[in-house]
């Protein structure tokens, strides 16, 4: 015999398993026992991912299952989906993507027993029907051309060959790392940012008139309008301000007219790519989740509770056709 304890609604089981040469004797009592464990690991693993310490864990399954649990059970009995995560962010991808969407997160990480800010590099694609998919979640600890040159090119071994279009903020030198990894693809810089930058630097007495230029400038749904006048109108919005600010002169670089590629696409999708807000929520999702820790043990915890968030979002919300994207292939196909 071999002995075994089985915990279950506050009362604990001494069980003694009959043993055979053979081997195969398997008591039915034993699958109930296995099933048990594996809905209760998938339990404290929802529940870690929606922002539960493990200790909070243990003490809510006290209530569940009539026993607590320590830090360290709670975190042996999810590693097993740890595993579908690891498993799930080393897949196979698809070959085409419309678009991809890059950002970076800065999340406090306990690291060689001090604790920083170190960026964590989120990648999601939209597919040829118009669903999307996280491709990648990884860490550096800083935010760089250079870093996000090498994650793109990490896409290519995973069976990605053609991107149409990479939404990213306007990082300095980002426009080469895309160029390099995928040359074909079209940039665009995200809208957003830098209307925020522009209006952060002027005084509030004028905000409210270069808000409305800039929304006159960054046009959307006008058919009659491409990248090239709406940079040059652009061009023409700098040239007004930059006497009374200064600052405003860096915006004339030729880099800048990637804030308006988006006008070069059908109309149907221009306000899903002229900004970067559908990662934009993906990480305030991965703050929420991080919210009621002042800090992670180190970046391979954060690392499984964004690609827990990532993967459920993919699943669920991300799955459903934006039927925008039509509009997209069809324009591609004439």
């Amino acid at each position: 015999f071999r002995s075994r304890r089985w915990y279950s609604h506050g009362f604990e089981f001494s069980l003694r398993i009959p043993r055979s040469r053979s081997g195969n004797f398997y008591p039915i009592l034993l699958g109930l026992i296995r099933s048990e464990s594996e809905e209760r690991a998938k339990l404290f693993n929802l529940l870690y991912t929606k922002g539960l310490t493990t200790e909070q864990i243990g003490e809510i399954s006290e209530t569940i299952y009539g026993r607590t649990y320590s830090k360290q059970q709670v975190s042996y009995l999810s590693n097993s989906c740890r595993e579908d995560v690891d498993k799930w962010l080393k897949r196979s991808l698809s070959s085409h993507y419309l678009a991809v969407y890059i950002d970076a997160t800065f999340i406090a990480t306990r690291r060689d027993k001090q604790v920083s800010k170190e960026a964590y590099y989120t990648i999601l694609g939209v597919l040829e029907d118009g669903s999307r998919e996280v491709l990648s979640v990884v860490n550096h600890p800083t935010e760089g051309a250079i870093c996000w040159k090498e994650e793109l090119e990490a896409l290519k071994e995973r069976g990605v060959t053609q991107i149409d279009l990479v939404v990213s903020d306007a990082l300095q030198g980002i426009e080469n790392a895309v160029c390099a990894a995928f040359p074909q693809a079209s940039h665009q810089f995200c809208v957003a940012h830098v209307k925020r930058q522009i209006l952060n630097s002027v005084s509030h007495r004028d905000k409210p008139q270069m808000a409305e230029e800039l929304n006159e400038v960054f046009t959307l749904e006008n058919k009659e309008m491409g990248s090239l006048s709406g940079h040059k109108l652009f061009i023409t919005f700098v040239a007004k301000w930059e006497k009374k600010y200064p600052i405003l002169k860096k915006y004339k670089a030729d880099r800048n007219i990637a804030y308006f590629t988006y006008m070069d696409f059908p109309v149907q999708v221009q306000r899903c790519i002229y900004t970067t807000n559908w990662i934009e929520r993906l990480n305030r999702k991965y703050k929420r989740t991080i919210k009621m820790r002042t800090s992670m043990p180190s970046d391979k915890s954060v690392l499984f509770l964004l690609a827990s968030v990532a993967m459920e979002e993919t699943k669920t919300t991300y799955s459903r056709k934006n039927y925008q994207w039509k509009f997209w292939k069809q324009k591609k196909e004439k």
